[in-house]
């Protein structure tokens, strides 16, 4: 999912809170953790870091003191973001719904707004849950795969039944009836599932999204779907190809909806350093179903990753503690990589999967990573010298500090 960036001091960071969605863009983000369950079963889950203690869903009292956490440490911002996420979001669907009426109030009474966004694989979807959706403009990611055989690769129900006619019709009556706000695709690709154009087509002309995102499985590289090194190779190739299609998009000012390119020419614009990755233990927080507050949504439930609790707040020692020891500085294997202002050594949850720590540089994609940034600052240029105004709609969306997050 793509937020606007704002300027900010690091006492001064607004908050994201999420009960179920996109990982951290760099904004202050406490995600509440609606569901830890899947609606279809899939055999993996953006959010994969179970924890048999915790409850299968946040109760309307959890909800109320995330908000109220949000609210506390959204400082003097007058806007604050809370985001869903799960599991599968809509699950946990009257939770939800109280948390916005709560969030509503107890902003209005702070003098202060709240926008709302969410994650969801569209299984639950109904008519009444859509006009909700449109009525209150809440942005909506879907987490879809691509066409049919792809979508049911994985995506598929206990009963190994694949998911893809149970939400491609959903999906279309939403696109149709929330027109409000841009609705986007967020795609995982797997080993099975590399077909990027054909994937991007497939969801851009065929069912109508806005925009599409893509992210390689997170996962251990055993696993059958995991992605291999001559996998990153092809997946570069097929973001080259679609990026190409971007640039020419651009250059004649048509709207293209690769969102990966657009995020990352848009930090370029910007003169994006980063210290942190992005905001995971700084400005994105994760709520697991019975309030304890970890890194991100994606270390929600792992008492290993904990910083406090909505009610008690944050351990300010174990968030120092967590920042001094990921500054890009104390990552010696980045200190000689061109691309490590963008990329500021990658994932964490990606290197606990990995490696098994957070701290580790993610240098199984280090090639990926430099071509893709290499790919994108000569499209960059290209805008720059043939169609400039292009780049002005990034103007009026600020950086955060390099030294804070990003």
């Amino acid at each position: 999912m793509t937020f606007e960036y704002r300027q900010v001091r690091r006492e001064n960071v607004p908050l994201l809170i999420g009960l179920a969605g996109g990982t951290g863009s760099g904004k202050t983000m406490s995600a509440l953790r609606l569901a830890r369950g899947l609606s279809n079963g899939e055999p993996f889950a953006i959010v994969d870091t179970e924890n048999g203690k915790k409850s299968k869903f946040m109760s309307e009292q959890t909800a109320r003191e995330s908000v109220d956490f949000m609210l506390r440490e959204s400082g003097e911002n007058r806007l604050a973001h809370l985001t869903f996420f799960g599991g599968e979001t809509l699950m946990n669907f009257p939770v939800l719904k109280t948390a916005m009426q709560y969030a509503r109030e107890r902003a209005a009474e702070m003098g202060k707004e709240v926008d709302f966004s969410l994650t969801t694989n569209a299984t639950l979807l109904r008519p009444e849950i859509i006009e909700f959706l449109a009525e209150n403009r809440v942005g909506v990611t879907i987490s879809i795969d691509g066409p049919k055989e792809m979508q049911d690769e994985f995506r598929v129900f206990k009963n190994g039944s694949g998911s893809y006619d149970i939400v491609a019709p959903k999906i279309r009556e939403l696109l149709k009836r929330h027109t409000s706000r841009p609705i986007g695709a967020r795609v995982t690709l797997t080993s099975q599932t590399l077909d990027i154009r054909k994937i991007y087509k497939h969801l851009t002309e065929e069912i109508g999204f806005w925009e599409v995102g893509f992210a390689p499985v997170t996962t251990s590289p055993d696993r059958k779907y995991a992605i291999a090194n001559e996998g990153f190779d092809s997946m570069l190739g097929q973001f080259q190809a679609l990026a190409d299609d971007f640039l020419q998009a651009a250059l004649e000012n048509r709207h293209h909806g690769f969102s990966n390119v657009k995020d990352t020419i848009e930090e370029i614009h910007k003169g994006v350093s980063k210290a942190y990755p992005c905001g995971a233990g700084l400005g994105l927080m994760g709520v697991s179903t019975d309030g304890d507050v970890a890194l991100c949504h994606r270390f929600a439930g792992s008492d290993a990753h904990k910083l406090g609790t909505v009610r008690d707040g944050i351990d300010r020692l174990v968030q120092i503690d967590f920042l001094e020891k990921h500054h890009i500085a104390d990552k010696t294997d980045c200190s000689k990589c061109w691309a490590r202002p963008l990329c500021s050594g990658g994932c964490y949850h990606e290197a606990y999967t990995r490696y098994g720590e957070t701290a580790r540089p993610n240098l199984h994609y280090c090639e990926w990573i430099r071509g893709w940034t290499d790919t994108c600052l000569k499209i960059y240029a290209e805008l720059s010298v043939r169609n400039p105004k292009y780049l002005e709609q990034f103007d009026d969306k600020v950086e955060y500090e390099a030294s804070s997050v990003s």
